[in-house]
C-alpha cells in the first residue's frame, strides 16, 4: 500500500471551534481560500471540502432541509447527507471524501487530510535541454494527438474515421490525409477508456486489419476498456492492461503513467508521459482526475473543454424541458465548465496549456435540433479566460495538422516558430460524413430473427441482471423522429421484481418513459452493448415521474452490464421448441 502524508488542511481556535453551530457549518481556509464543510452533532464533528464530487461544484445550504444536514451543489443539484457522507440525489452513487477532525487540548479542532504519495514524485528526473525537434505534439482530431518522443511516436485516443456513440457524434474536424497512416506507424497507443470517441471501434478495426501487433496501453479499469472489441472483428493482438500509479519504462528517456478518475475509477483514466524529465499531462475526459491530485508546472498539459457529452438535458421531454429552458440551462453550464477547466488549468500552472477532446458535432440531420441547442464552449474562448487569469500560461489552439515543438516552445520569450499550423488550403472542417454506410449497418440489427419472438425481452433483461430496484421503465420502439412505430416493440420492465406488466403497478414507484431509435436500440441489445450510445449518442427520447436522476440503474446500463453478450442462440433454439412461449406481457 502507499505511503499516506497527513495535512492539516485547516485550524480553528477554541474560540472559533466553540461558535460552531449544530448541523452544518461552512468554513474557508485563510491561508490559500479553500472551502470547507464542518458537520456538528452530539456524537462529534464530521468534515469534507466544499467540493461535490460529480463535477467539482460549490455546495450552499440546503434550504429544503428542515434537519439542517444536508448541502446541495451549485452545479447540479446533486445533495449531500453531510451527517452520514453520502449522496441523497442522485441516490445510491457516491461517498464524499472524508477529512480527519482532530481535537485539540486547548479547544481548538483542526481538519487532516490524508493522502498518499504523488505517484510521479517516485524515481524523479531532472529535465534534460530538448534539441530542436526532438519532441513534436501534433493534433489530428478532438482527442487524438501525436507526440514524438525521440525516435519514437506515442499516440493518444485514436478516433479518426466513422461516428462516436451510434450514429450521434461526428468529427468536426478533417484528419490530415496522413493520419490513419500515422496511426498504424506508431510505437505506442494510449487509449484512455471505452466511450467510442476514443475506442473507436471504425479506426481500430482498420488498425487491426494493417497492423494488429501494434503495442496498445489501457489502464487496469474494472471495466476491461476491450471488452467489447474482444468480441467483434478487431483482432488487436499486443493490448497491455497497466497498473495505476506506476512508471512504464519504454526506454532510457521515455517512460509514463496511467492515473483513474475519481469520479469514475471503473472507467475513466488519463496519462504522465515524461521524456527526459519533461512531463505532458493528458486529463483527457476524466471528471475529476486522480482525485484532483495532479503533478503542477508540468511543461504541457491537455484537456478537454466543449461540454455536451451527455443526453441530459437534451433528450428529455415534459415538464419543466421545454427548448428555452434547455438553452438557459447549457448557457449556464458550459459558462461553469468554463470557469472550472480555467481554475484547474490556473492552480496546476502548467508552462503550455492546449484544450483539445471535445471537437465532435451532431452533424446527422435527423439531430438538427441537438446540434442547434447543444452549444459547445470554444477552444478559444476558454484559452482567452485563461490568458487574462494566469497571463503567465501559455496556450494553444490547435488544427488539425498543426504542429508544437516542445524545445522551442520552452524557450524564453516564446518562440513563434515552435507552432506550425496547417498549410494554407487544408480543409479544416469535415463536410461529409457517410451516414448511409454506418446508419445502415446500425439498422441492419431490426430484421434480426430474435425480435420476432416478444420473449426477447424477458430474456435480454435478465441477461442484463438489473433488479430489486423500485423503478418502473417503459421501452417504445420509434423511427428517427421519435415516433411510435406501429411495428416496433412497446413494453414495460418493473426492475423491483423483473417482471413485465402491461399497466403500471398500484404501488408507489418511479418511473421512466424511453423512447429509442428501433436501429440503435436494436442493434445494441442484438450486441449486448452498453447503452452510452442511446444516451450519450442522443438517440432516445426520457421523461420522468418523478424528477429523479436514478445513478443506479444508468450506471448499470452504461457501465456494469455482463462483459459476454447475451446467448441469442440458446435464445432462437428454446424459442423455436415446442415449449418456447413468450413470457412477456406486450401492450
Amino acid at each position: 500500500m502507499a505511503a499516506q502524508t497527513a495535512k492539516v488542511v485547516l485550524s480553528l481556535d477554541a474560540e472559533a471551534a466553540g461558535l460552531l453551530k449544530r448541523g452544518v457549518n461552512f468554513k474557508k481556509s485563510s491561508e490559500d481560500g479553500t472551502c470547507y464543510i464542518i458537520y456538528k452533532s452530539p456524537k462529534g464533528f464530521r468534515a469534507c471540502r466544499n467540493q461535490c464530487k460529480h463535477q467539482g461544484g460549490l455546495f450552499i445550504k440546503d434550504i429544503e432541509d428542515l434537519n439542517g444536514r444536508t448541502v446541495k451543489c451549485t452545479k447540479h443539484n446533486w445533495r449531500l447527507n453531510v451527517s452520514t457522507m453520502k449522496y441523497m440525489n442522485p441516490p445510491d452513487s457516491f461517498l464524499q471524501d472524508e477529512l480527519e477532525v482532530e481535537m485539540l487540548v486547548d479547544g481548538g479542532l483542526q481538519l487532516v487530510e490524508l493522502k498518499p504519495e504523488d505517484p510521479w514524485l517516485v524515481d524523479p528526473r531532472e529535465p534534460l535541454e530538448l534539441k530542436d525537434g526532438e519532441v513534436k505534439v501534433t493534433y489530428l482530431t478532438h482527442a487524438c494527438m501525436e507526440v514524438q518522443l525521440g525516435q519514437r511516436r506515442f499516440m493518444f485516443d485514436p478516433w479518426l474515421t466513422g461516428p462516436a456513440f451510434a450514429r450521434g457524434w461526428w468529427l468536426l474536424h478533417e484528419p490530415p490525409a496522413d493520419a490513419l497512416d500515422k496511426l498504424c506507424k506508431a510505437d505506442l497507443i494510449y487509449i484512455s477508456h471505452m466511450h467510442s470517441d476514443h475506442l473507436s471501434y471504425p479506426t481500430l478495426k482498420v488498425l487491426s486489419e494493417r497492423r494488429p501487433d501494434v503495442p496498445i496501453y489501457v489502464g487496469d479499469t474494472s471495466r476491461p476498456v476491450f471488452w467489447y472489441l474482444a468480441q467483434s472483428q478487431v483482432m488487436l493482438t499486443n493490448i497491455n492492461v497497466v497498473p495505476f500509479g506506476v512508471w512504464q519504462n519504454i526506454d532510457e528517456h521515455l517512460r509514463f503513467m496511467i492515473l483513474m478518475d475519481g469520479v469514475h475509477p471503473e472507467m475513466d483514466t488519463c496519462i504522465i508521459v515524461e521524456y527526459k524529465g519533461h512531463k505532458i499531462l493528458n486529463t483527457v475526459d476524466c471528471t475529476r482526475p486522480n482525485g484532483g491530485r495532479l503533478p503542477e508546472k508540468v511543461d504541457l498539459m491537455m484537456s478537454d473543454f466543449a461540454g455536451g457529452a451527455s443526453g441530459f438535458p437534451m433528450t428529455f421531454y415534459g415538464g419543466k424541458y421545454t427548448d428555452s429552458w434547455k438553452a438557459e440551462f447549457i448557457k449556464n453550464e458550459r459558462k461553469k465548465l468554463l470557469n472550472y477547466k480555467a481554475s484547474l488549468v490556473k492552480s496546476l500552472q502548467p508552462r503550455i496549456y492546449c484544450p483539445f477532446a471535445g471537437y465532435f458535432v451532431e452533424a446527422h440531420p435527423s439531430d438538427r435540433c441537438i446540434k442547434n441547442t447543444n452549444v459547445k464552449n470554444s477552444a478559444e474562448d476558454l484559452n482567452a479566460l485563461i490568458n487574462s487569469q494566469a497571463p503567465d500560461i501559455r496556450t494553444w489552439t490547435p488544427k488539425p495538422g498543426a504542429v508544437l515543438d516542445l524545445g522551442l516552445a520552452l524557450r524564453e520569450p516564446l518562440n513563434r516558430a515552435a507552432i506550425t499550423d496547417p498549410p494554407t488550403g487544408v480543409k479544416i472542417y469535415k463536410d461529409w460524413w457517410d451516414f448511409d454506410f454506418y446508419v445502415e449497418e446500425l439498422n441492419g440489427a431490426i430484421s434480426s430473427e430474435i425480435f420476432k419472438h416478444h420473449s426477447w425481452i424477458q430474456f435480454y433483461y435478465t441477461w442484463a441482471g438489473f433488479r430489486h430496484y423500485n423503478l418502473v421503465v417503459r421501452m417504445i420502439e420509434s423511427d428517427d423522429n421519435f415516433e411510435p412505430l406501429a411495428t416496433g416493440h412497446d413494453y414495460m420492465v418493473d426492475f423491483l421484481d423483473l417482471s413485465f406488466p402491461t399497466t403500471r403497478p398500484d404501488r408507489e414507484h418511479s418511473y421512466i418513459e424511453i423512447k429509442n431509435r428501433i436501429g440503435v436500440m436494436r442493434y445494441t441489445v442484438l450486441h449486448g452493448c452498453l447503452w452510452d450510445g442511446l444516451y450519450i449518442g442522443f438517440q432516445n427520447r426520457i421523461s420522468r415521474d418523478p424528477d429523479v436522476y436514478h445513478h443506479k440503474f444508468w450506471n448499470h446500463f452504461q457501465i456494469n452490464l455482463p462483459l459476454s453478450r447475451p446467448d441469442w442462440d440458446r435464445f432462437l433454439q428454446e424459442a423455436d421448441s415446442p415449449s418456447g412461449k413468450s413470457n412477456c406481457a406486450m401492450f
